[in-house]
């Protein structure tokens, strides 16, 4: 089996350099997640037990804004329902099927969100 030969495409946007005055500042991407109001987001709940041992779980998906306000909504919400659940890859977990719940309270908060799937 011949060795696959890596280029620069392979490397994943990093970039080295031995220089003494380099400044990495230059070649981070920005930060592009605004700063949406709740009334600007679109959210959407989501019914899941794929992948949990059969458990069931609210998913919210499409939040826009920096992991901090993420992770106080999700705070927030899972507080409010008396669950557990996560925040990880953009997505807020709720333990259970609180899907309506979960909408009633975001809707007072005064967010975006429809129901998706079952």
């Amino acid at each position: 089996m011949a060795k696959k030969k890596m280029g620069l495409e392979d490397l994943g946007g990093f970039v080295f350099s031995t220089s003494d005055d380099f400044n990495e500042k230059e070649y981070l991407p920005e930060d592009d997640q605004e700063n949406l109001s709740p009334s600007e987001q679109q959210l959407e709940a989501h019914f899941s037990n794929k992948g949990r041992g059969g458990k069931t779980v609210t998913i919210i998906k499409g939040f826009q804004g920096p992991d901090e306000e993420l992770t106080a909504l999700g705070k927030m919400l899972k507080k409010k329902c008396g669950v557990g659940g996560s925040t990880k890859d953009g997505e807020i977990i709720i333990q259970g099927d609180d899907r309506e719940k979960i909408m009633q309270i975001l809707k007072k908060e005064g967010y975006n969100i429809k129901r998706v799937g079952g």
